[in-house]
């Protein structure tokens, strides 16, 4: 999957900048702890109560990020080029989707999230957070964070297709919790904050369902002041890529890599074959109340809503 070439980039509409610094220690040390920390954190949720554990009293401050777009990043072609650009883009076909599509289904105003990318580390307003902890969204900022490095640990230790919209999932999935948030439905994970049945598992499968809902519209639906969609037509593959990131960041597949064990009783995001049923059923339908994971009565089965 592509984007049209001629799309234009706005200039403004990410910040960039962060960097290595010192960092400070990693309290889940090594490959094991980098998998905990993305199943804890990875694709979202509230990381305010992990941040400082992850890195450490004593870290050095991050660099401040600045408003703009790396100046690279002009068109369509660059985001088919160059991975910070394509997050770009996808941002701005997800603000192209989510503002039309979230007032007529639901009511509720568009407010754009920010969007910021990073290089080693970044100081948010849920804690410092490094790259350590996979992009996340903090709802405390209305802010989706990306190191763009992530995208090739996901296919290099979490085995997912390197595809684009492997890549764009990821994106759509952290904007999607800040539809949740514009929709009141972020604090629902706390409540119940781990199991196979939980809050946080349903928040992250709703996420996994919002992104799909975006993929339904975004090579539909003209971008704006033009005739022609951001995105090329979807194909089976593009899908698949899709689909391979939602299962290699389940918390099953995560759990028998890091143990050689499955423990439902922990899961915080849901299992493989649950974050790809929820996908799908957000790119089929594109709806929002397709997406209700509170009301399913079996996640399993994204029709089963009560």
């Amino acid at each position: 999957m592509t984007f049209n070439e001629g799309m234009q980039i706005d200039p403004n509409r990410v910040s960039s900048g962060g960097g290595p610094g010192r960092g400070g220690k990693i309290a889940l040390g090594g490959a094991g702890g980098l998998i905990v920390l993305v199943l804890a954190l990875l694709l979202g949720g509230d990381p305010s109560s992990l941040l400082h554990d992850i890195t450490g009293a004593q870290s050095t401050a991050a660099p401040k990020t600045a408003p703009g777009t790396p100046a690279h990043c002009r068109t369509g072609a660059d985001a088919n080029r160059y991975v910070d650009c394509r997050v770009v883009l996808t941002t701005q076909s997800l603000d192209a989707v989510w503002g039309t599509e979230l007032p007529r289904q639901t009511r509720t105003a568009y407010t754009p999230p920010q969007v910021t990318l990073f290089t080693g580390a970044v100081s948010t307003g849920c804690g410092r957070a490094t790259s350590a902890v996979g992009p996340f969204y903090c709802p405390a900022d209305r802010t989706a964070y990306f190191d763009t490095a992530f995208f090739q640990e996901l296919v290099d230790k979490f085995g997912s297709s390197g595809g684009p919209l492997a890549q764009e999932y990821v994106v759509a999935h952290e904007v999607g919790h800040h539809i949740q948030n514009l929709l009141g439905d972020s604090g629902r994970a706390q409540r119940d904050p781990k199991g196979p049945a939980s809050g946080s598992v349903r928040l992250e499968l709703q996420a996994d369902c919002y992104a799909g809902l975006w993929a339904h519209y975004a090579d539909k639906l003209p971008a704006p002041g033009g005739s022609q969609p951001f995105l090329k037509p979807l194909s089976d593959k593009d899908i698949q890529d899709a689909l391979s990131a939602a299962a290699a960041v389940g918390d099953d597949r995560i759990q028998q890599a890091a143990t050689g064990r499955v423990n439902p009783e922990s899961w915080t995001h849901g299992s493989s074959a649950e974050r790809q049923k929820w996908l799908m059923a957000g790119y089929r339908t594109g709806q929002v109340r397709a997406c209700d994971t509170f009301s399913a009565t079996d996640l399993n089965n994204p029709a089963a809503l009560r």
